[in-house]
């Protein structure tokens, strides 16, 4: 009954120690969230020499991670028949030893009255054919809309969830032991809800890798398939309204940037040029002018002075 107890007891300790440190949420497939937890108590600790021996050969002996990355891509391509070529995408597909995830092929309506397929399907693909798959799927196309290829390395998430495997395993095999050395059922019990925890865990953390690993090793395809019919011009007796309104749209746009340009010259050279200007000529007159004034009050002064005769003396009178 100790011996269980105080095994229970050690392992609750190292359960809560490891989750108290923040563990990183996995996003993926499943959106698992999942705490570490550490092995049992750890062994004796080596001498230094020991310890520093007994690292350096782990170093040695463990190989290189592979890198783990999963590359998808996107297309947009205009067609002559979607249905054909999604059951020619299809067969390729399986051909390289991939899938189709999902397709769908619908009727929309087109300018003109009609209508006209379109289809939408996703496909996988092992990663070392994705660069052979596109090329493919890009021959006998009318146009190529669009292409885009992401691609994210989850070497270090899938490392961390190996290790974090491991100690997980540990701990179950120690609790399964407790287990069964126990006698007292409320103990069974207690260690039996542990082991439940831990179990679930390890269900989780499998499921991320194997996401991780069918993701990386399998490359997804999203195609969007354009009918060619689609994009046609309506023409009726050989005139093309579709050539009128994009002209007309050309000579409006065209109307608009010189307008817009002509308005920024006006505001940023005209308008400044000409104020500078007009002040300096209107400074120039008012400057001019008061020089002239200056003169023709300085010169009418002058003759004004001259042409004035000498005032007579004042002769005072005496009075008797």
């Amino acid at each position: 009954m100790n011996k269980v107890l105080f095994g229970l007891l050690v392992l609750s300790l190292l359960l809560a120690g490891c989750g108290a440190a923040a563990s990183p949420s996995l996003s993926g497939a499943g959106g698992y969230d999942m705490e570490a937890y550490a092995p049992a108590a750890p062994a004796e600790p080596a001498a230094p020499y020991e310890e520093k021996v007994a690292y350096d050969s782990a170093v040695n002996t463990v190989p290189a991670q592979k890198r783990m990355v999963i590359e998808n891509a996107d297309l947009s391509i205009v067609v002559v028949d979607p249905q054909s070529k999604m059951q020619a995408i299809a067969t390729m597909a399986e051909r390289m030893g991939g899938f189709v995830v999902s397709s769908q092929i619908q009727e929309i309506n087109i300018s003109g009255g009609g209508k006209a397929p379109e289809g939408s399907m996703t496909i996988r693909v092992p990663s070392e054919h994705l660069n052979a798959a596109l090329a493919e799927i890009k021959e006998e196309i009318v146009e190529l809309r669009s292409e885009s290829r992401s691609g994210q390395d989850v070497t270090q998430e899938y490392t961390d969830l190996s290790s974090r495997l491991t100690n997980l395993e540990n701990t179950e095999r120690q609790l399964t032991a407790i287990m069964e050395e126990a006698d007292d059922t409320e103990d069974v019990l207690q260690v039996f809800n542990q082991l439940t925890q831990i179990r679930e865990q390890i269900e989780l953390i499998k499921g991320q890798m194997k996401y991780y690993e069918q993701s990386a090793a399998l490359s997804a395809i999203s195609i969007r398939l354009i009918a060619e019919k689609t994009l046609q011009p309506i023409e009726i007796g050989g005139w093309k309204p579709e050539g009128v309104v994009r002209d007309a749209v050309q000579a409006l746009v065209d109307f608009l940037q010189g307008f817009f340009e002509f308005i920024v010259w006006l505001v940023i050279v005209f308008l400044p040029a000409a104020i500078l200007i007009l002040g300096s000529l209107g400074l120039a007159i008012f400057v001019l002018w008061r020089f002239v004034r200056w003169l023709w009050r300085l010169l009418f002064r002058g003759k004004a002075k001259t042409a004035a005769p000498p005032a007579a003396p004042k002769v005072e009178e005496k009075t008797e």
